[in-house]
């Protein structure tokens, strides 16, 4: 059984199971055994808000078909958010200088589509932005090529921050430097600063579960997958990694973590190195 107070929660191995098991169904997420401690402290107010005396109630109640508010609201308690600007920088020098060219020679005028999957607080799309930005500014003769980045993530709470793109000290300190800043920012007062709307509107945000189907986001040159396949089972990386090889144009690239791979589908994509730091190229 579960015990809670507002300072403590004690999680049985069987209720912890069972409540993994759905939380892998729904969301994907493949919690380790060691996670008791980490589901404890998540769920407590969520527990208590909802008079739940066990993780077994709390579990029973969000299968219930209209508990959906409540299921949503324990997947957001669940998903890790952890995010910075610019995050290990070779994908982003990489898009500026090798990706864009090659785009912009055989499309002078064209749109390029990014997707940027588990986007969380909007830092990944947004830096693509203001990639995307910084290319046209520095292109001789003046690209005009433009993106459209159709960024999704799984948790409502994040995507509702990445909407209003307005960030405090501390998010903007996480790999932002002084001069993106002053050009892509305007203050918001209390130590907040706000995207520009140049930069927003090129960025569309959207719920998704990467368990679902890909369909209506249609097809792109590039996808961002970075750092949110490791939470997964070696399975659903596999099914998500072959989704999106059907999401990309032909040749189109992918991004993955510094830490991740192909998992089992290394036969869909050719490896081409970055120095430093690798993508993927469809086949």
């Amino acid at each position: 059984m579960i015990r809670h107070k507002a300072e403590s929660v004690t999680l049985g191995s069987g209720e912890f199971q069972e409540f993994r098991d759905y939380l892998q169904e729904i969301a994907g997420i493949d919690l380790a055994d060691n996670k008791q401690y980490l589901v404890a402290t998540r769920i407590r107010r969520i527990l208590s808000e909802n008079n739940c005396n066990s993780l077994v109630d709390l579990t029973r109640l969000i299968k219930q078909p209209s508990q959906r508010d409540l299921r949503q609201k324990v997947i957001n308690a669940m998903t890790t958010n952890e995010t910075f600007w610019f995050r290990d920088s070779y994908p982003y020098e990489h898009l500026r200088h090798k990706l864009l060219p090659e785009f912009a020679k055989v499309n002078a005028m064209g749109k390029m589509r990014i997707w940027s999957a588990a986007c969380s607080s909007g830092q990944e799309p947004y830096s693509l932005s203001m990639v995307v930005d910084e290319y046209r500014r520095s292109a001789l003769g003046g690209a005009r090529i433009s993106a459209e980045i159709v960024a999704t993530d799984l948790s409502s709470n994040v995507l509702d921050q990445a909407k209003q793109g307005i960030y405090d000290r501390l998010s903007i300190g996480r790999g932002l430097s002084e001069q993106r800043l002053k050009t892509f920012f305007t203050p918001h007062g209390n130590e907040t600063w706000e995207v520009k709307p140049e930069i927003k509107r090129c960025v569309t945000f959207r719920q998704l579960n990467l368990q679902d189907s890909y369909g209506l986001l249609g097809k792109f040159d590039i996808i961002f997958c970075r750092n949110v396949l490791i939470y997964f089972s070696g399975e659903l990386k596999k099914n998500i990694l072959t989704r999106m090889h059907a999401a990309l144009k032909p040749k189109g690239v992918l991004y993955l973590g510094a830490s991740e791979s192909l998992a089992g589908a290394a036969d869909l994509f050719e490896v081409v190195n970055c120095n430093p730091g690798v993508l993927y190229r469809a086949k």
